[in-house]
């Protein structure tokens, strides 16, 4: 009799099984249950609390108000140092981050950011982009422009000034420097800003 290679203790569970034939798929899945919740990586299958917001998070629509603040506050430092710098971007919405991600993509232009939709510190309202303004009024990108006659570049004179307010700068970025880019993240991940996390007003840089 095949009952008789099982333990004593299995043979009335299984010739139960065989008059009840819904016993043995429902015993089955109690079983993998039993297995998952005794398993050391059950933490992988299913959320924990520090993964997701606790209470909804309004959506973000403007600069920090830190981080609005230093920048005023950059424009004018600048100002004094006979440099004028032009804010080109601040906050950005996901979807405009999404637009500029498909430039050199799938639209004209070239790649400017491999951030997509939710990705940028722009999209929490943590960085802005700068430009040089010439004396004639122009919106210049060159590294190595002095209109001030000082002697030193006038970018690197704004990314020092910059850095002391408490932004870090993109071109220190190892791949895909990103020039124009300032940010103060205060110690928060993208992926921590994804979740729902997000630094207090009075959040010091």
């Amino acid at each position: 009799m095949p009952d008789m290679n099982l333990p004593v203790s299995a043979r009335p569970v299984l010739r139960r099984a065989r008059r009840k034939p819904w016993l043995l798929p429902l015993m089955l899945l109690s079983l993998a249950g039993l297995i998952v919740l005794n398993s050391p990586f059950k933490e992988r299958l299913w959320p924990q609390p520090g993964d997701v917001p606790v209470e909804p998070v309004p959506p973000v629509e403007a600069l920090h108000p830190v981080v609005a603040a230093k920048m005023t506050e950059l424009i004018k430092l600048t100002s004094k140092a006979g440099i004028t710098i032009l804010i080109t971007d601040g906050f950005r919405s996901s979807l405009e981050q999404d637009v500029l991600y498909e430039q050199g993509r799938t639209a004209k232009g070239q790649v400017v950011t491999n951030a997509k939709g939710g990705a940028s510190y722009h999209n929490y309202g943590l960085a802005i982009d700068f430009a040089l303004r010439t004396s004639e009024g122009d919106a210049i990108w060159d590294l190595t422009y002095d209109g001030n006659h000082n002697g030193k570049a006038d970018w690197s004179e704004v990314v020092a000034i910059a850095k002391s307010l408490g932004f870090a700068w993109g071109g220190d970025w190892k791949s895909f420097k990103d020039y124009p880019h300032l940010q103060m993240d205060f110690g928060y991940s993208i992926d921590e800003l994804k979740r729902g996390k997000r630094p207090p007003d009075d959040v010091k840089p």
